[in-house]
């Protein structure tokens, strides 16, 4: 996730990952978890965190409104190559006649059981034709779309504008700012809800199919009102296989060519791109891995979501490392798969030209035996992938630029 598709194609993240409006939500703790029991670390108990799918909303605020959309019909999860994940983005169409900002989300997955993540991006009007005649030429409900939406030209990187605006995983629910910000939509936009589905627990089979809904918090705004933007700040993964482990796809290739096989070219090629962004000219096998993102333009950073797979235990940004003036901004010392929040910082924080945001993750290959979902799988060097079994290191900022600064992926 060439430069890659950006960060918007690897959170699945791609280079995932709705940002949307939010209150504080806690985010682990300072405890080691390395005595965690292995369930409550697996994907496959995360349908306790249903995505609050069950829970009532938080009131409307003064000038704001619900639309909920949902999935045209239920869908039935298809992999390819024999894996256990596939990626269906559906497009669905919130009405607006007039602009809105988005303020709130909530993703509300129908089956928990396979949901493993959702991101929903918003798809400005210039770009909802090729949605539609991607989506009218692609057999069946909606189309696969490992990387980012899947339809060429409409991703940002692409120059499409197709912009990244909330995620779900487990454990997240609606948050809420208070200050006056949303992502703008315009009048004639498209919603795309791209789910991930991991049958890693199932070996492969669907657990039944899935309908899943949003709803979106919109108002309509003021010339006041702060418009938000999605920048994601990925590491490499470059995770060995344990001392006591050995196996075909302990070797580095081999795990990439099959992340190739089972993913794409672009999900592939991720890996060796990475060290290229990161100023790595080969890569550094280890358990913590680190990047630094060079701020150009000045924006302000409002909130953070640290997102890896099972393998994670710790993700962390901070602003000018090392220099008199560091700052964390997002820190999870204890990642949980099922409890991904977005975490509002304490203040906003400003940032410009001349800033650096560094990510840090740390991955442990012992969890592996650990786990009901990847103790039965082969041992392999981990690099990044969009499969459950592959791991990603991402951290995923909430920013709102100043003047007429654009974001460069």
């Amino acid at each position: 996730m060439t430069k890659p598709e950006s960060p918007l194609r690897r959170f699945g993240v791609a280079t995932m990952a709705l940002a949307t409006a939010f209150a504080v939500v806690a985010c682990g703790s300072n405890a080691d978890n390395s005595a965690a029991p292995a369930a409550a670390r697996s994907h496959s108990a995360h349908s306790a965190h249903a995505g609050g799918s069950s829970a009532p909303p938080q009131p409307l605020r003064a000038g704001e409104r619900f639309v909920n959309l949902k999935m045209a019909e239920a869908y039935t999860p298809a992999p390819p190559e024999g894996g256990t994940d596939e990626y269906r983005c559906q497009v669905v169409d919130p009405g607006l006649t007039k602009a809105a900002f988005l303020t709130g989300t909530q993703v509300m997955p129908e089956n928990a059981a396979m949901a493993h993540h959702a991101i929903v991006y918003a798809v400005p009007p210039g770009g909802a034709a090729a949605v539609r005649e991607h989506d009218a030429k692609t057999p069946g409900l909606g189309w696969q779309c490992f990387g980012g939406t899947g339809v060429k030209g409409a991703d940002v990187e692409e120059g499409g504008g197709a912009a990244w605006v909330d995620t779900w995983a487990p454990g997240a629910i609606e948050t809420l700012f208070t200050q006056d910000a949303g992502f703008k939509l315009e009048p004639g936009s498209l919603i795309i809800l791209q789910l991930h589905y991991n049958l890693l627990a199932t070996d492969g089979k669907p657990p039944g199919s899935d309908r899943s809904a949003v709803r979106l918090r919109l108002t309509d705004g003021t010339p006041q009102t702060r418009e938000f933007a999605t920048w994601s700040l990925d590491a490499p993964t470059e995770l060995p296989c344990a001392a006591d482990e050995s196996g075909p796809l302990c070797d580095r290739a081999a795990s990439i060519a099959d992340v190739t096989k089972r993913f794409g070219p672009d999900v592939g090629g991720t890996a060796d791109e990475q060290l290229e962004e990161c100023g790595q000219s080969a890569p550094k096998p280890g358990g913590t891995q680190t990047c630094d993102h060079k701020v150009t333009v000045p924006m302000t950073l409002f909130a953070g979501f640290g997102h890896m797979h099972l393998l994670g235990r710790a993700i962390k940004v901070e602003l000018n490392p090392g220099t008199p003036n560091a700052k964390v901004v997002l820190d999870v010392p204890q990642f949980d798969f099922d409890n991904q929040r977005l975490v509002k910082l304490p203040s906003p924080v400003e940032v410009g030209p001349g800033d650096t945001l560094r990510v840090t993750c740390t991955h442990d290959a012992g969890l592996r035996k650990q786990l009901p979902q990847l103790s039965k799988l082969p041992p392999r060097y981990v690099v990044w992938g969009d499969g459950t079994s592959d791991e990603m290191c991402t951290g995923i900022m909430t920013v709102s630029l100043k003047g007429d600064g654009v974001l460069e992926f």
